[in-house]
């Protein structure tokens, strides 16, 4: 019997991608979820696939801490408890500095890094009563940053030391913490940014193996379900992407940097062509308003 039976987790956009593939699997294994998302009709979808008796779907932005303590409150007043709290949501932006548009910029921010706050403070007093635990969901752009990509790379990193601060805090509570570090994944994130732009499918590609390679997410699946079953302090997907994040002063050396630096003069002008074309610094789908 898996250990996930009956844990209630509360997964943050949980409509695609990895949240909602994660809250598939939690659910086959015994779990029961609450699901958040800004987007009613695909995560209702997600909610109906599993059962009114397995989930609970909210429709709640990140970026409002009232709405996910509201979330959170739901969740408990269905499912009695919670155990888990996966801090999934997040948004990729596009453009080098100069040409990002600033707004999209600080609504990524807020979204990647208020987000997870909002989603683990919500979340956290019922996880000291049930001895729970959290996992952020960083990634590999923590530690391996990628020209055009400065607001999602800072947001990445950012969360990656809120994860390490709120583990020294919570320790003596009974609370673990986990960071999830990812290469790219092929989720509707990275699938929306290369149909947007050929600069950034090219950027992947140019990439230094192992750093070139898509991960499919259901192999994200089995290393998150495995973090959280076991409560986990790291989570690698793939696992190689640790023995990176050993060599992270090295990545960050001239030496780590000179393999990305010869292609950015011709690629990075060109993401910014194609994000002026596009009239937007994000996915259509997160397009700021």
């Amino acid at each position: 019997m898996s250990n996930l039976q009956n844990k209630v987790v509360l997964i943050t956009g949980g409509a695609r991608g990895i949240g909602a593939a994660t809250a598939r699997e939690i659910a086959a294994r015994g779990g029961r979820l609450i699901l958040t998302d800004v987007d009613q009709e695909p995560l209702d979808e997600v909610a109906a696939e599993l059962g009114d008796d397995k989930v609970l779907a909210v429709l709640a932005d990140v970026t409002d801490l009232a709405a996910m303590e509201a979330a959170v409150a739901a969740g408990i007043a269905k499912f009695g408890k919670l155990d888990v709290v996966v801090a999934n949501a997040g948004i990729a932006t596009y453009g080098s500095v100069l040409g990002v548009d600033p707004a999209a910029f600080r609504r990524l921010i807020d979204i990647n890094i208020n987000g997870v706050f909002h989603t683990v403070r919500a979340g956290l007093p019922a996880l000291i009563e049930s001895k729970g635990y959290v996992l952020v969901v960083s990634s590999l752009a923590a530690f391996a940053a990628a020209p055009g990509l400065a607001a999602y790379n800072a947001s990445k990193a950012g969360v990656e030391h809120f994860g390490n601060a709120l583990r020294l805090e919570v320790h003596h509570q009974g609370v673990a913490v986990g960071v999830a570090h990812m290469s790219w994944i092929d989720t509707p994130l990275v699938q929306d940014a290369k149909k947007d732009l050929k600069a950034f499918d090219q950027m992947i590609k140019r990439l230094p193996y192992p750093l070139n390679r898509t991960t499919n997410v259901e192999a994200c699946v089995t290393a998150f379900v495995k973090g959280i079953e076991g409560r986990k302090r790291r989570v690698f997907v793939p696992g190689w992407v640790g023995a990176i994040r050993n060599r992270r002063n090295l990545l960050a050396s001239a030496n780590g940097d000179r393999a990305t630096l010869k292609h950015v003069p011709e690629l990075l002008p060109l993401m910014d062509e194609e994000v002026r074309r596009l009239g937007r610094s994000t996915s259509a789908r997160n397009k700021v308003e």
